[in-house]
């Protein structure tokens, strides 16, 4: 399978309107890094810091965009930043808690259907109201299928794992407050495999998320999932291309770092 002309090109436009936004505003960082100008080269550091900046961009926002575009090339409904509303009764919260503290004390092994019909059981009928976890970063509607997924970093620590599962079973209950027959699927999202051509195996993950149905969607499975079939390889090629447009800018500005 191969990408559309237009969504290939709108994804390369993105991208090569990111890159030159930032190549335009970007300024070297101004705190003072004595010992690492003067072990590392000031204008190496600067370098780095243009590559940091650019990660925080796709993080931000950037993953995200690329992925609703990808959905809706494959005639799906999507949107970024969506916001969940609902209402989560007391007794789910606390059925929620006792799960979550299961999990990360090993007591219990993931499993998502078990998860999903103890919050059915427990939730009450709610209002669409906000919640502190009602933003989503990408919302994919599949048929009569809701995925909310939280895109994150591609190594997130414990601690930031067990959060991020906790985020995720509050999106079941608030979404099932709103409708307890409905078709949800809460799952993370890890743009890239950071350890390839290694499977991603972070022990980070063991016990609390259930890999089996997919509650984890990583690098290629990811995509593929978004774009309905095998965009991932196109996909890459798409950024090579933006890429290759943008080198002979992005050499301009790393040598203007040179003369710092």
């Amino acid at each position: 399978m191969t990408l559309p002309a237009s969504t290939k090109n709108e994804i390369e436009r993105l991208l090569i309107t990111t890159v030159r936004d930032k190549l335009r505003s970007y300024e070297p960082e101004t705190d003072a890094m004595p010992f690492h100008y003067r072990l590392l080269g000031r204008d190496r550091y600067a370098v780095f810091s243009f590559i940091h900046s650019m990660n925080t961009t796709f993080g931000a926002s950037l993953w995200e965009q690329i992925a609703v575009i990808l959905a809706k090339s494959a005639g799906y409904s999507a949107k970024q930043h969506y916001r969940l509303l609902g209402q989560i009764d007391d007794k789910t919260e606390e059925t929620i808690r006792v799960l979550h503290r299961r999990l990360r004390a090993g007591e219990v092994t993931a499993n998502r259907a078990d998860e999903i019909r103890a919050i059915q059981a427990s939730i009450l009928p709610g209002e669409a109201e906000e919640d502190p976890d009602s933003v989503v970063d990408f919302y994919l509607n599949i048929g009569d299928q809701e995925n909310y997924f939280d895109l994150t970093s591609a190594k997130p620590n414990m601690k930031e794992f067990a959060a991020l599962k906790l985020k995720l079973l509050r999106w079941d209950a608030l979404a099932l407050s709103r409708d307890k027959k409905a078709k949800v699927w809460s799952r993370l999202a890890i743009p890239y495999n950071p350890y390839h051509p290694e499977p991603y195996e972070r022990w980070t993950l063991k016990g609390l998320y259930d890999l089996s149905s997919q509650e984890i969607l990583v690098a290629e499975d990811f995509w593929n999932f978004v774009g309905g079939g095998n965009v991932f390889q196109p996909l890459l090629d798409t950024f090579q291309s933006a890429g290759k447009t943008l080198r002979p800018e992005i050499d301009k500005k790393f040598r203007e770092f040179g003369r710092l």
